[in-house]
């Protein structure tokens, strides 16, 4: 079993360099191992002096001693005549240097022979175990002259080679750990008994290459501690980190450090004298991490040029290789800053400490050529943008952190670091006179701030690394391309938004502004300033300034003004990151009457008469709408992402009374039209399109439908204008033709024709009169052709005023205003879902008029939902804070309001088909009938598919059954009623039981899947079980109303016939028995008329049970599929 060496430990080599044997008694055997060889030795030679203490130290030395069995061993080894070995072993160098000096006459490549025996006949290992001690001795000092052979052979080598060349060496005895004790005991006797041979630190240079030699260098220090620092510095000296040895003689060195704490620093200035080892240099730096910031400092910041050229050199290289001992230092650092930034309130140094800090890094960066990873940068920026006391090492930790923003240029690399950058250099401007004025110097950081600003301006960015440098104390390369994101700060962010804040209102608007004049205009610098705050700042209102530039903006639209709206609308209502800008001097939205001046021209605006006169505005009216409709789409732009961005930002407002635009003035904007349009010029409206389309899809679902965008009269159609300019429809005559449109058609088909052909203003003109007269054109008498071509109109109209539309017409079909009137358009419910189906019987019999309905229908429970989410933003729940609390108590009821809605909607629907089904007794009424399942059944299908959850809650709350085949046949996505039908089993109600059998047999047989073949076994189970248990009239009624189920079942799945007979002859089993007893399972009549009459009604039952299986037998036999 292998021996384990034990290393030396560090309190054991300290009371051999004090020759502390009463610690060394106290110590176990197994700790002290390793310096027996010496401790032997000097119990046993006679002392140069004869004194009481040293006569007492050796009787201490023999205590120890005593009791230890493998001292006899070591005592052995001293009884070998070191003389005579010492002859014998000079005769063996000399015979090796000749044998050396031939075979690299014959070798060109100097390849070591193989190892000599010794003279043991079985090998080296076993040999020298069996070997006496002197043949012991001999073997372990071949093995260590033949192992320097080869280091010497490699080293004359390595610079014909150029470079480093690694030492193979192989020894049974050094190489295993069982004989590593031994060998140690052996050296440590050699090295004492023949100095001309063997020289400790020749040990060491050969040892090093040895798996184990580290160990056994250590203990040989240990036995001998005064050669500690000549091995150290030998070790140091001699090492080359990046050659093959470097990592073991890494390795030897930590070793020795670690036995001997106490020279850790003494070795760290050791490395640093000799400019070598700083892996090890950093890892000792470490251990006394308390001075490793200064130790930092003093090799990058020192007066030695070449050390500091050395270890920069180190750090270059070191991070290609990613070595671990950077990586070491990296981390503490980076905890150091941590724990600075964490407790900046608690620290008193706190200036002191961040500023050394920072002279650190700032030196590792551009010194050393540091590359900072993420979590550097982070900790930097953080500890940069710190808010320090007002105090004179306050401002110079502010200088260093500002020189440390141009000279680290990732401190800045991304939005989140630059925006806090821009944050704690504009707390800097303001806080500047409070700085200099209670720091009690001289110096103002304005002025440093001004001077950077206006080197930045001019682009002298030698100028600015001369000033940084010099602040910095240090020489730091700063080259003009890594300056460009701190120069944007400076002159976007700072001064210059300062200089031009004033003077940019007063730069006139460019005419006609559209996206193909190049160059830097006036918009971007008002934009950047927008965006930064200045004017908001500086309390220079710009609002006029943008109005004007909107009125003058043509297509292609300048991809700037859209984010020029954006920012101005984030300045309107997001509050100021920093709070320190008063609510009175905000920004003005843009009022109604500014709003109405651009949409002026459009003749699709119809609330102007019913908003309050606006005082007249001289100024307003001398301003003209170049294009108006990009002038529209970017005032509707800022419309909707105005009161988007108030919605969103409702909490952070904190109270602050925000301009609301009434909902009315909302809806009567011709919303729909304007995105149709931005839509049809895609290519001149590609910037404002897209986030105009995300504006109203989520503020207004109901304005873009997607039977709207299918709908082919929507497109813009290219028409002449010349045409459309000579044709004037008189009112009159359109009057005429729709009061006429049942005896005279023709004039209507011809109008309806040539209004087709408008545009959606001109048509727009004549909705009043269409609507007025709906009803009269979808009469039945009315013919069909007529009634298509006024369907398109209604839809051409629809695309272009659908809000204002729907009331109108809904108020033709209903001939009551009333109602209708209270209700408001846009955000609030534009229409409540009941009322836009609360209208007469014949509107839901009229096909035409039932798509019509069923189109408002939507857009008003798509409107109700956003008015919902909308009413439960702006209604929030505050805590004690001042939070926005989450209720979801009002969130459950919002969630119940809207499934009321949509399944309330659909079960109205489903009575209709039941009403219709209930009259079609005609072939034209069963026509109609199919057309307007075709109509309901579409729209169920949409509204399942949206809501799925819907078809669990209509179906839950069940129908008419006769409904049932209908529904099942025109939606197709019924089939998702399969995999939750069976719930519904689990009511204990015998009518909602019998509608879901009834319902589950007519999906089965639409839908014959292997889940269908499941769910029809349980509905089978249930109708047996629940026979089973009611009485005799409640079997019979349940009975009747599952046979016909009970038959589809089968005819679907041939399979469940047995389960079905099975069923049917327990029933008329139990049945006949009754009807034979006259009894029941409840009740015992006792009249003989009582029991004639239970006799005739099990007779009919027994009648159906029959029928069934005829039908049973006729939907198994005559199903082709099974032959």
């Amino acid at each position: 079993m292998p021996v384990k060496m034990y290393d030396v430990t560090a309190r054991v080599f300290g009371a051999m360099q004090n020759l502390d044997i009463t610690s060394l008694a106290s110590y176990p055997e197994t700790e002290i191992r390793p310096v027996l060889p010496s401790l032997v030795r000097m119990s046993l030679l006679s002392p140069l002096d004869n004194t009481e203490s040293s006569m007492e130290s050796r009787k201490q030395i023999l205590a120890v001693l005593i009791g230890i069995e493998v001292v006899n061993s070591i005592v052995s080894y001293l009884q070998v005549n070191y003389h005579e070995l010492e002859n014998d072993l000079k005769k063996e160098l000399l015979t090796r240097q000749k044998t050396s000096s031939v075979t690299s006459f014959f070798d060109g490549q100097g390849q070591p022979q193989p190892q000599p025996e010794y003279g043991l006949q079985s090998g080296i290992a076993l040999g020298f175990e069996r070997a006496d001690v002197a043949r012991k001795v001999r073997v372990v000092l071949s093995e260590i002259f033949n192992l320097q052979q080869q280091v010497a052979a490699a080293a004359e080598q390595k610079p014909s080679a150029g470079a480093a060349v690694g030492v193979s060496s192989h020894s049974e005895i050094l190489d295993d750990g069982i004989y590593l004790e031994e060998v140690v005991d052996i050296l440590c006797i050699a090295l004492a008994e023949l100095p001309s041979l063997l020289n400790i630190l020749e040990l060491t240079d050969a040892l090093v290459h040895v798996p184990n030699g580290y160990r056994i260098v250590c203990a040989l220090v240990a036995n001998f501690p005064d050669c500690y620092r000549d091995v150290v510095s030998h070790v140091i000296a001699n090492c080359d980190e990046e050659g093959a040895e470097g990592k073991q003689r890494l390795a030897l060195l930590m070793s020795l450090s670690e036995m001997n704490p106490s020279q850790a620093l003494a070795n760290r200035s050791m490395c640093v004298d000799m400019m070598k080892m700083p892996s090890f240099m950093l890892k000792l730096a470490l251990k006394h991490s308390e001075d490793l910031i200064a130790f930092l400092t003093g090799l990058l910041l020192g007066n030695d040029q070449n050390l500091r050229s050395w270890f920069a050199l180190y750090i270059r290289t070191s991070q290609k290789r990613k070595g671990d001992a950077l990586n070491l230092v990296r981390i503490e650092l980076l905890q150091k800053i941590l724990q600075i930034t964490s407790s900046a309130a608690e620290l008193k140094d706190f200036n002191l400490q961040g500023a050394v800090l920072l002279r650190l890094y700032c030196a590792l960066r551009g010194i050393g050529g540091l590359k900072l990873n993420d979590d550097e940068i982070n900790a930097l920026s953080q500890l940069v943008t710190s808010c320090p006391k007002p105090t004179a090492s306050g401002v110079r930790f502010v200088t260093l952190a500002l020189c440390m923003l141009i000279a680290c240029p990732s401190l800045v690399s991304t939005i989140p670091l630059e925006n806090k950058a821009v944050e704690w250099l504009q707390w800097l401007i303001r806080e500047d006179a409070f700085f200099c004025k209670r720091s009690g110097t001289s110096s103002s950081l304005g002025e440093m701030l001004l001077l950077l600003a206006i080197h930045f301006h001019s682009n002298q960015i030698t100028a600015i690394s001369e000033m940084v440098c010099s602040t910095l104390a240090m020489k730091i390369p700063i080259r003009p391309n890594s300056t460009n994101r701190i120069k944007q700060l400076f002159t976007q962010d700072l001064f210059t938004e300062q200089v031009v804040a004033l003077h940019a209102v007063r730069v006139p608007v460019t005419p006609n502004l559209n996206g193909t004049i190049p160059g830097y205009l006036p918009v971007h610098c008002i934009h950047q300033l927008l965006k930064s705050r200045t004017f908001l700042k500086h309390k220079v209102p710009i609002k006029s300034w943008i109005f004007k530039q909107i009125c003058s903006s043509v297509r292609p639209v300048h991809p700037v003004m859209p984010a020029l709206v954006e920012v101005f609308v984030n300045t309107l209502i997001i509050p100021n990151p920093t709070g320190k800008i008063s609510i009175d001097h905000m920004h003005r939205p843009f009022t109604e009457q500014e709003i109405l001046h651009v949409f002026r021209t459009s003749p699709l605006t119809f609330f102007a008469e019913e908003l309050q006169p606006a005082m007249a505005n001289e100024e307003l009216n001398q301003v003209e709408v170049a294009c108006p409709l990009t002038s529209q789409l970017l005032m509707i732009y800022y419309l909707m992402l105005y009161e988007d961005t108030r919605l969103m930002n409702q909490s952070a407002l904190g109270g602050r009374k925000q301009k609301e635009y009434t909902n009315n003035f909302l809806g009567g904007l011709p919303l729909k039209y304007l995105l149709q349009k931005a839509h049809q010029y895609h290519i001149d409206y590609l910037s404002l399109f897209h986030p105009l389309l995300r504006l109203i899809i989520s503020n207004y679902p109901h304005l873009s439908m997607v039977d709207d965008w299918l709908e082919e009269h929507y497109l813009a159609t290219a028409m002449d204008l010349d045409h459309q300019r000579t044709y004037d429809l008189k009112p009159e005559l359109l009057t005429r033709a729709l009061q006429n449109v049942q005896t005279k058609p023709r004039l209507a088909i011809r109008l309806f024709k040539r209004l087709l052909l408008l545009p959606p203003e001109a048509l727009a003109q004549h909705a009043h009169q269409l609507v007025q007269h709906l009803p009269h054109v979808f009469r039945k008498d009315v013919p069909r052709y007529v009634k298509d071509l006024y369907n398109d109109l209604w839809l051409r109209l629809n695309a272009v005023l659908p809000t204002t539309f729907w009331i109108m017409s809904l108020r033709a079909i209903t001939h009551n205003s009333d109602a209708l009137n209270r209700r408001t358009f846009a955000n609030e419910s534009l229409l409540e879902p009941m009322d836009v189906l609360g209208c007469p019987r014949e509107v839901f019999c009229s096909p035409y008029m039932l798509v019509i309905l069923l189109r408002i229908l939507k857009g008003s429970l798509a409107a109700s939902k956003t008015y919902l989410n909308v009413h439960m933003q702006q209604k929030q729940v505050l805590d004690k804070n001042g939070l926005v609390q989450t209720d979801a108590d009002r969130e459950e009821l919002k969630t119940t309001l809207i499934a009321s809605q949509e399944s309330a909607a659909v079960h109205i629907l489903l009575e209709v088909l039941d009403y219709m089904d209930s009259k079609a007794d005609t072939r034209v009424a069963k026509l109609e009938l199919r057309e307007l399942q075709g109509i309901i059944g579409t729209y169920v299908h949409q509204a399942f598919i949206t809501e799925p959850s819907l078809a669990r809650l209509v179906h839950f709350q069940t129908y008419p059954k006769s409904v049932i085949p209908m529904i099942v046949a025109s939606v197709p996505s019924m089939h998702i009623c399969i995999d939750f039908v069976h719930e519904f089993l689990n009511v204990t109600e015998m009518d909602k039981q019998i509608f879901t059998i009834e319902l589950t047999s007519h999906l089965v047989l639409n839908y014959s899947i292997p889940k269908s073949l499941g769910v029809s076994k349980f509905c089978l189970n249930v109708i047996q079980t629940t026979l089973s248990l009611l009485t005799s009239s409640a079997k019979c009624k349940f009975l009747r109303h599952v046979l016909p189920a009970m038959v589809r079942f089968v005819e679907t799945f041939p399979i469940l016939a047995d389960d079905c007979v099975n069923i049917l002859m327990n029933t008329g089993r139990s049945l006949h028995s009754q009807s034979s007893l006259g009894v029941t399972t409840m009740q015992m009549p006792l009249t003989e008329s009582a029991k004639l009459c239970s006799y005739r009604d099990a007779q009919l039952h027994i009648n159906m049970i029959e029928d069934a299986f005829k039908a049973l037998v006729e939907a198994v036999m005559q199903k082709a599929e099974l032959y």
